[in-house]
């Protein structure tokens, strides 16, 4: 009799801990970032998509998961996900399936959280409708950039939640120039480029039927992902599209 009491307590002290350990991540953002392709050699993008889950597991806020293959788009676990980063350019791998085409968008239309980086815009160049999600995307031959080296981030919108306790800032990465579309855009951070002659937006946002899409050209390597003000942007930008606010 004794030892089953005994036994039985271990049980409730076990679940107890079990639970406490548990409810934190139960109210941590869930992201799935989605990579497992880029341009090679100029961009690793296991050190980038290893970067970008460490800036949103480092802020508390997020529990990240990896998965380096996009056909976990075609299942029904997206449900479990408050905002999908995708962080690929698919140059040796498929198209995304219909399936997986059609629970991103009504993944995103439903209300939930969209992100992309650096040349993740110019992903799944045939599909039309990714284009308009992600508000300004890449096209080879026409968008490009000079020498990655040091440009200076203008703040555009200083109100913006995403932009809190950003200002104007120095950074060391590729200035991304000439993204393609015509789609109306929230403009929160640009920078003058010399190889375009333009100022180029860096970081935007949209809305795409009840979601939100967050978009910064930022991430040529996991040295510029770890910019501490680059690393704020992807934090409060990802909250933002998660949840359509960004706490302090």
């Amino acid at each position: 009799m004794h030892i089953w009491k005994a036994s039985l307590t271990l049980l409730l002290l076990f679940l107890g801990m079990s639970l406490a350990f548990s409810a934190p991540d139960a109210a941590k953002i869930k992201v799935l970032l989605v990579t497992g392709d880029d341009v090679a050699p100029a961009h690793n993008w296991r050190e980038s998509a290893g970067a970008t889950r460490e800036v949103l597991e480092n802020s508390g806020k997020f529990q990240v998961r990896v998965s380096e293959d996009p056909a976990i788009l075609e299942t029904a676990s997206l449900k479990q996900y408050d905002l999908i980063f995708i962080a690929l350019y698919n140059a040796t791998l498929p198209t995304l399936s219909p399936a997986a085409k059609d629970n991103l968008l009504a993944f995103v239309k439903g209300g939930k959280g969209f992100a992309l980086s650096h040349l993740a815009s110019a992903s799944f160049k045939e599909w039309d409708e990714y284009k308009a999600l992600v508000g300004r995307y890449w096209v080879m031959g026409t968008s490009g950039h000079g020498p990655r080296g040091s440009f200076k981030v203008k703040v555009a919108d200083p109100k913006n939640p995403i932009m809190q306790g950003i200002s104007d800032f120095e950074t060391d990465d590729e200035l991304y120039a000439k993204l393609q579309g015509t789609k109306p855009i929230h403009v929160l951070a640009t920078a003058d480029s010399y190889w375009s002659h333009q100022t180029e937006p860096l970081v935007f946002t949209l809305e795409y039927g009840q979601g939100r899409v967050f978009q910064e050209a930022f991430g040529h390597d996991r040295a510029a992902i770890l910019v501490p003000l680059v690393q704020k942007i992807i934090v409060q930008g990802c909250e933002w599209a998660a949840t359509g606010k960004v706490t302090p």
